[in-house]
């Protein structure tokens, strides 16, 4: 099947997409109102049949309309589909951050490990984390777990991957001047604390990122997205 053709759903069975990986722009000269009603809803409508035969696409999506956070290349497509399109496309970093009380920030974390398509994120300490910030792109995230640190420091020994912790410690190289390995594990340390011993003394190496304000350190899902990011204008193709 053309893929283009599921985007172009007459306008009476579609609703108009906005916000975030929205293909219409918002109108930024548009005065506020407080009547103007509730926000339009994100996605697309039901698809008008006859529908498309492509195994890749979820009948239930089909029939009630797709108001997932997903790119519009997406749209209907089951789970599987998109998770199993994106694994040969995956970059050779991983993400790892340590997870010891429950940091909300994780779930941010896993959001941006996805919009820059990292090879796993790694879940360092408890197990069940705060999925709320990931908006549901964990779903399209591989994601493991490890005990504690020292698990992840002999995954990523067998692998062959070096641990690059991310910090403002005493003695951490710029991030902005450093060459980060093609292949790596970023680790970040949760919010508040930062990074514990175990975990600097398992890495190859301690970035920090420059700040020039009051504060003495920045959110932690800040800090992975920058991280993340140098990774991006490094290695990947853009």
């Amino acid at each position: 099947m053309n893929d283009a053709s599921l985007h172009n759903v007459p306008d009476a069975d579609q609703q108009p997409l906005v916000g975030v990986g929205s293909s219409q722009p918002v109108d930024a000269g548009a005065a506020p109102s407080v009547d103007a009603g509730p926000a339009p809803l994100v996605g697309v409508g039901p698809y008008p049949r006859p529908w498309p035969e492509d195994p890749r696409l979820d009948p239930v999506l089909l029939r009630e309309g797709d108001r997932r956070n997903v790119i519009d290349a997406y749209r209907y497509w089951r789970v599987e589909a998109i998770v199993a399109d994106l694994d040969p496309h995956r970059h050779d970093f991983h993400v790892a951050i340590e997870n010891w009380a429950h940091d909300l920030n994780i779930g941010n974390v896993v959001r941006t490990a996805n919009a820059f398509l990292a090879r796993e994120v790694h879940i360092v300490g408890r197990r069940r984390w705060n999925r709320r910030g990931a908006m549901v792109t964990d779903r399209y995230q591989h994601i493991r777990h490890h005990e504690d640190i020292a698990g992840l420091a002999a995954w990523a020994a067998a692998e062959s991957l070096p641990i690059i912790a991310i910090d403002n410690l005493p003695g951490a190289e710029p991030l902005e001047s450093v060459a980060l390995p093609r292949e790596c594990v970023l680790l970040f340390g949760q919010e508040g604390p930062g990074l514990t011993s175990p975990a600097c003394e398992v890495a190859t190496q301690v970035c920090s990122i420059a700040q020039f304000g009051s504060t003495r350190s920045i959110n932690a899902a800040v800090a992975a997205g920058i991280a993340m990011h140098a990774w991006i204008r490094q290695h990947a193709t853009l």
